[in-house]
């Protein structure tokens, strides 16, 4: 009996102004895959001569922030071209334990992957979450970090959104797969660990608060981001759309217990004052 050959694997990975620890990221899943692309949105500062000496790397540097949709579709399609039909797609801040890949790629050889258009790990954060009891499942989305896609899926559905910049990119891609009639796989048997920065949890009275201490210019584009998500698929999944848009709990958090209370306020109003305008792309302010 002919043995089936081992998934090629590629990887893409975007760096912006990254820390010594997020370099060091990158060994925690370099020797499980076949290519890294190292897209490097730093501004003013080359990374390459900090990254580990290894022939897998291909080191792209931007010298500027393309956000990280650009940089994904970047990855994406050098992938494609070198033949690749699964890509790993990492955040700078995300790590690996061993075997966890290993695990990926052998569901995705010996599972039909027609419909699948993301295969997943369990991802393990600090928000209140329970993992499922089953080995598998379907959930609605899953953060971008982690993942391995299905690059004949990305081509047909259309890649990133790349006009999004950073925040729902996410969402909106697994609504869009779910959408074309695809699915997201995952194995609830694995896990990674993922940084979300100082997030925690306020309780007052009966009332549970998210605090996620997004910088004030990631809540510009969690406010306009968002609202252009329900445009595009509130005829398709309505009940998750008007929740995402709600900021409430969000804003009460931001008022009552995050730092830097104005500059968030502020951000989350001129997201919304340029979605009513339209505006797309990265953010015009500089502060």
């Amino acid at each position: 009996m002919k043995r089936k050959e081992e998934l090629k694997l590629a990887g893409v990975v975007t760096l912006y102004n990254p820390t010594d620890k997020d370099i060091e990221n990158i060994n925690t899943y370099i020797d499980d895959i076949d290519t890294l692309y190292v897209i490097d949105n730093t501004e003013g500062k080359d990374n390459e001569k900090r990254l580990p000496k290894n022939k897998k790397i291909i080191y792209s540097f931007k010298n500027e922030n393309v956000g990280v949709a650009k940089a994904l579709n970047i990855g994406a399609e050098q992938a494609k071209k070198e033949g690749y039909k699964w890509l790993l797609t990492m955040d700078q801040d995300t790590t690996f334990k061993k075997g966890v890949i290993d695990k990926m790629k052998e569901v995705i050889t010996k599972q039909d992957m027609s419909k699948i258009g993301i295969v997943t790990p369990w991802h393990h954060t600090k928000l209140i979450e329970k993992k499922p009891d089953t080995e598998f499942d379907n959930p609605h989305d899953v953060m971008t970090s982690g993942n391995i896609i299905n690059l004949e899926i990305h081509e047909k559905i259309g890649g990133f959104k790349e006009w999004m910049f950073i925040d729902g990119i996410d969402i909106e891609y697994c609504l869009n797969l779910s959408k074309n009639g695809y699915k997201i796989l995952r194995i609830n048997t694995i896990e990674i660990e993922h940084n979300l920065g100082d997030l925690f949890y306020k309780k007052v009275g009966n009332r549970l608060f998210l605090c996620t201490n997004h910088a004030a210019f990631r809540r510009y584009y969690i406010m306009r981001n968002y609202h252009y998500i329900l445009d595009m698929y509130k005829d398709y999944d309505p009940d998750y759309c008007y929740r995402l848009v709600s900021q409430r709990h969000n804003i009460i958090g931001v008022l009552l217990f995050e730092k830097n209370k104005y500059k968030k306020i502020r951000d989350y109003i001129r997201g919304l004052k340029d979605y009513q305008k339209g505006i797309k792309g990265k953010s015009p302010y500089k502060d």
